[in-house]
């Protein structure tokens, strides 16, 4: 662990950003730099304000991450406790229908570069800036204190760390964490792949999502993009079949894997690209009485916006298609440059393309374990729609 003593000289239009809520300070609006490696430094203005401390990291563009914004409180072993505990007991409503879900979602928790994952009893933890990667085992040794769980996996494989100048890796930092965990999710088992997964093991932000369709399911149903099957498992409890659609065949393994780990016979996975199957299916005038389009991000990063303003227009528009009269679509984006009114014009576009009378049945953003912190508009990525088609 490190809390240099050294002091982190900010512009004033750095210091604005922090004074409106946003921790992040660039290289530019950094005045002096502090001649130590990453870790922990002090903040000043130009002028000699303090303001607070900050993770320091030497090598990247964002500089400087603001985690304490009071002098007198220094990151210590104990803050680190106090921190952590407060965040992690934030999540306890989710205890009761979930063995999965985040613990810490890095700033929208005001702990910018660190995200936390509980499975069961084994945490998949992400440490993203250099400054934090410095209290590695302060942190780690705060969480098995506080959660006694019984190992910690760092998924240090994003391609953030690489711009922090850190190395992408998969390392055990504490006990044993297994290969597959088995997630119950409001009454729906699956297996979460920690090592080697999605994300950390699991999509943990649509879970929410997943449980508003399946409420709602009836009939033929499909889950495009289905990957797992998460989606199409809670559907599955009412849905008189689901089709599990997805372009990888390892991936539908899994969908078929689920389907029997909870006693399911009505799941029936199908391989193809979904922009093209779902083509040729209203060529065929097939009719689904409830879907979910839950794709990929399309936005990688702004520069691809136009492209992915098409790609979800068209995988909508074929969507809104099949949807048998009364049916019912769920439609998602994670892509955090595709922002809500984008996101809405989208779906407007699809649906008046699409010549049904869709009404709109209920929005959705981020669940409980992954706060968007208003002031900080990186931190909010996900929305949602329940949508119906009336003709």
């Amino acid at each position: 662990m490190k809390v240099l003593d050294q002091v982190a000289t900010v512009s004033p239009r750095g210091v604005k950003r922090l004074k409106g809520g946003h921790p992040w300070i660039f290289r530019s609006d950094v005045i002096d730099r502090p001649a130590g490696g990453a870790g922990i430094v002090r903040l000043e203005s130009a002028r000699g304000e303090p303001l607070g401390w900050a993770l320091w990291s030497p090598a990247s563009e964002i500089s400087l991450r603001q985690i304490e914004p009071h002098p007198a409180r220094t990151p210590d072993a104990e803050w680190w406790h106090t921190r952590l505990a407060a965040t992690i007991a934030r999540r306890a409503p989710l205890r009761e229908h979930a063995n999965a879900y985040r613990l810490v979602h890095g700033e929208g928790d005001a702990l910018p570069s660190l995200v936390v994952d509980r499975y069961d009893e084994s945490l998949v933890v992400q440490l993203l800036s250099a400054g934090l990667d410095a209290w590695t085992d302060v942190i780690v040794d705060a969480l098995v204190q506080i959660t006694g769980c019984r190992g910690v996996l760092a998924r240090n494989d994003p391609a953030a760390r690489g711009r922090e100048g850190l190395p992408r890796e998969v390392r055990l930092l504490s006990g044993d964490v297994p290969r597959t965990i088995e997630v119950m999710e409001h009454g729906v088992r699956y297996l979460a792949a920690p090592w080697d997964g999605q994300k950390t093991g699991a999509f943990l932000d649509q879970r929410e999502n997943r449980v508003l369709i399946g409420a709602h399911a009836r009939g033929e149903a499909l889950d495009c993009f289905a990957y797992h099957g998460s989606f199409a498992l809670h559907m599955a409890q009412r849905a008189t079949r689901v089709t599990a659609l997805d372009v990888s065949a390892p991936a539908l393994a899994r969908v078929e894997a689920h389907a029997a780990l909870n006693n399911l016979s009505n799941i029936v996975p199908h391989e193809g690209d979904a922009f093209d199957v779902l083509r040729e299916w209203h060529r065929e005038g097939r009719r689904f009485d409830t879907i979910v389009v839950d794709p990929p991000a399309f936005a990688k990063n702004k520069s691809a916006l136009d492209g992915a303003l098409r790609g979800y227009k068209d995988i909508n528009l074929q969507a809104m298609r099949l949807l048998a009269p009364g049916g019912m679509l769920f439609s998602a984006s994670c892509s955090y440059h595709l922002g809500r009114e984008l996101f809405a014009e989208v779906l407007q576009a699809a649906a008046s393309d699409s010549g049904r009378k869709i009404v709109l049945r209920a929005l959705t953003a981020q669940p409980l374990d992954h706060p968007e912190m208003l002031t900080i508009p990186e931190t909010g990525y996900l929305k949602g729609a329940l949508l119906e088609a009336l003709d």
